[in-house]
């Protein structure tokens, strides 16, 4: 169901004019804004990294490897959902892998800025794409699986975010999260991404269960090249241009170091799939259902 942002009430309807109080969402660069404000202004992410990060994520190995992790654990774990939600889509490369990772369902996309959105409608073209605020979700009951993919670390009020994913979420649905690890890892990387946080398991899984899900599955990942992560936060941070800031935080990195941290990463995978949580890594992948009576 639709969800009416300014009286709260649902309805169903073909296009997005409440018919209890008229309220309709406006549009920006396209695409209909829900929350234009924040839009506008939002210190969560840098719009000026799309398109760097569009020549970037096809071949790095931690977002394919990131893809293929998720791609394994939604397959094993959501048997065949109808309608999915990816929150924070920023380019599109995670939708367009859960469109080759469940074909027939119906994809929507969302993100705080809208200037993804035009590269994730070239990625994912039949997603219905939409700018919305993840702390006030334009939908009730609606999607049997809810992504967000490295998106909670951006949001000061997380916890509102989590209550939101389970309002939008059908009952029996679930929702999947990839968020930074370890507080200790805390480097310009993360200052770099605007992160507000890093978390603990134990911190995640409350949170989760606070919002009233029931957690299926964690595991932590880039856990074999956690050693690796742990020397590299020994560099100092540099006032560099952005092509310098991004070869500093491995955004930019040979193609042959690229290769074999692809390979160690598929050593990762594969251990994953045989049904290992690792206790310890740079990022953390948790599952979670909304109860068939909640």
């Amino acid at each position: 169901m639709k969800l009416c942002l300014e009286c709260q009430r649902s309805f169903s309807a073909p296009d997005w004019c409440c018919p209890h109080c008229g309220h309709a969402p406006t549009k920006r660069g396209g695409f209909l804004a829900f929350a234009p404000q924040p839009a506008e202004h939002n210190d969560g992410f840098n719009p000026k990294f799309f398109q760097l990060m569009v020549e970037v994520d096809p071949t790095h190995f931690w977002f394919v490897s990131r893809n293929r992790i998720l791609g394994d654990v939604l397959r094993k774990r959501f048997a065949a959902p109808t309608n999915v939600l990816e929150m924070g889509c920023g380019t599109g490369f995670v939708l367009s892998g859960l469109h080759a990772t469940f074909p027939q369902a119906r994809l929507s996309g969302s993100d705080i800025l809208t200037e993804g959105l035009a590269f994730t409608a070239r990625r994912a073209p039949s997603a219905f794409l939409f700018q919305m605020d993840a702390r006030h979700i334009p939908f009730r009951e609606e999607f049997s699986l809810i992504g967000a993919f490295d998106v909670l670390e951006h949001i000061e009020e997380d916890e509102s975010v989590l209550a939101q994913m389970y309002q939008a979420c059908k009952p029996g649905g679930g929702i999947v999260l990839t968020v930074p690890q370890h507080r200790w890892l805390w480097s310009r990387v993360d200052d770099f991404a605007h992160h507000k946080r890093r978390y603990t398991r134990a911190e995640l899984i409350e949170k989760v269960t606070r919002a009233s899900f029931r957690i299926e599955y964690a595991t932590s990942f880039v856990s074999l090249l956690l050693p690796l992560m742990l020397a590299s936060r020994g560099l100092k941070k540099s006032g560099a241009n952005m092509d310098k800031q991004m070869e500093e935080v491995g955004l930019k990195i040979g193609r042959l170091t690229n290769a074999v941290l692809g390979a160690v990463m598929q050593i990762e995978r594969g251990l994953i799939r045989l049904g290992l949580s690792f206790p310890f890594g740079g990022s953390l992948l948790l599952v979670a259902r909304k109860p068939d009576n909640p």
